[in-house]
């Protein structure tokens, strides 16, 4: 079956990040393990180790942490943007993956990480050993992977020559985002066709921020090219404060739950519910 050949996951950490109005902890909590108790989606992107200052939404990830009820079919996935905060996610039982968003733009590195891409490299080899100390798997996440609206330098190549030098550091989980949403349907398959054919034994994920309009087609486009892994968020919130002003969502979850064939209507339909009496 289609749903037993994709990794899906569900990002409410990517969806409420750019929300101004604080979420009151004990309601990020429910949200969270209603969608573990759905057995659904394979992980659960649920919060991140940065700073309070830069994300104030996310401010309370540990206290969330806490009051999740984990089973062995649901993974958790944290962000983590500098090696202090992959220090304090290593440390949490509970959780299985750290991500670190490594982007081929400097600009919006810098912007992201407040480091340039010489340097994001040496602390993603330093995460990658903490990471292995604590049995933890790091996936690095190529944001701008589709090019960017900074006129930094890219092409396919400039990809694959960054995917090589992560994958020497050992890291064998990625995730090609398309953070600003600058690809259409085409290039995703021309990307991924591509990464797929140079680097046939890593796991490749798609993160897309995408108008729900434009969703389903980035989707196919992405399978039909061989990717197995999909992230998106419920209603399609989302996307990333750090990038240009105009946020573009997230590709909707109920969209992958339908295309991959998981969960009834009224399971779908209540996940949505449980994401808007969170935010409400």
């Amino acid at each position: 079956m289609m749903r037993d050949q994709v990794v899906l996951v569900d990002c409410p950490r990517d969806a409420v990040q750019g929300l101004h109005n604080f979420i009151e902890t004990d309601k990020k909590i429910k949200h969270i393990n209603t969608l573990i108790e759905s057995e659904l989606f394979d992980v659960i992107d649920f919060g991140s180790f940065v700073s309070p200052k830069a994300v104030p939404q996310l401010a309370d990830t540990k206290a969330v942490l806490e009051g999740i009820r984990k089973n062995e079919k649901v993974k958790l996935l944290a962000i983590v943007a500098n090696l202090r905060g992959a220090q304090e996610a290593a440390l949490e039982e509970k959780i299985d993956f750290l991500g670190y968003p490594f982007s081929i733009s400097e600009t919006f590195q810098l912007r992201n990480t407040n480091m340039g891409l010489a340097a994001s490299y040496q602390q993603v080899k330093e995460m990658k050993a903490l990471a292995d100390s604590q049995d933890k798997s790091l996936v690095v996440y190529i944001s701008m992977a589709f090019g960017n609206p900074y006129s930094d330098p890219w092409s396919p190549l400039f990809v694959e020559e960054w995917i090589g030098k992560l994958c020497d550091l050992g890291i064998r989980e990625f995730s090609l985002a398309d953070t600003t949403s600058e690809a259409d349907a085409n290039q995703i398959s021309e990307l991924f066709s591509f990464v797929k054919s140079r680097f046939p034994t890593l796991e490749v994920g798609a993160h897309f921020h995408a108008r729900r309009e434009e969703s389903l087609a980035k989707i196919e486009a992405a399978y039909l090219a061989g990717c197995r892994k999909f992230e998106g968020a419920l209603l399609g919130y989302g996307g990333c404060p750090f990038a240009k002003d105009d946020l573009v969502g997230n590709i909707p979850s109920e969209l992958l739950l339908h295309y991959f064939g998981r969960g009834t209507d009224a399971e779908i339909i209540g996940l949505e519910h449980s994401f808007r009496q969170m935010i409400l």
